[in-house]
């Protein structure tokens, strides 16, 4: 199970493997905020607080904008973050602006 928190929306959806986190958000009626779902505005910025292991491994757009700090702090992009195994987690956005 997945709890997605938007900017004002929390649903709890199934995990849908070989998705982001974006897109689940998205298809779920979440309020995330994204521009572009290529991870070069970084508006989809989550903050993955349970579940980290759930997702890929975090792509090359992800240490250009976030950087080895935010990465290890567990933040993550939506657009970028993809589930690869059930369990639970948990993301807020967290966007910069």
């Amino acid at each position: 199970m997945l709890t997605l928190t938007g900017k004002s929306l929390t649903k709890t959806v199934e995990a849908r493997l070989g998705q982001t986190l974006l897109k689940i958000a998205q298809d779920a009626g979440v309020d995330w905020q994204f521009n572009c779902s290529r991870g070069t505005c970084a508006r989809c910025r989550c903050l993955i607080r349970e579940g980290a292991e759930l997702l890929s491994e975090s792509s090359d757009a992800e240490w250009d904008r976030l950087g080895p700090d935010e990465l290890d702090a567990g933040y993550r992009l939506g657009c970028q973050a993809i589930v690869e195994r059930e369990g639970e987690l948990v993301a807020v956005n967290k966007t910069y602006f």
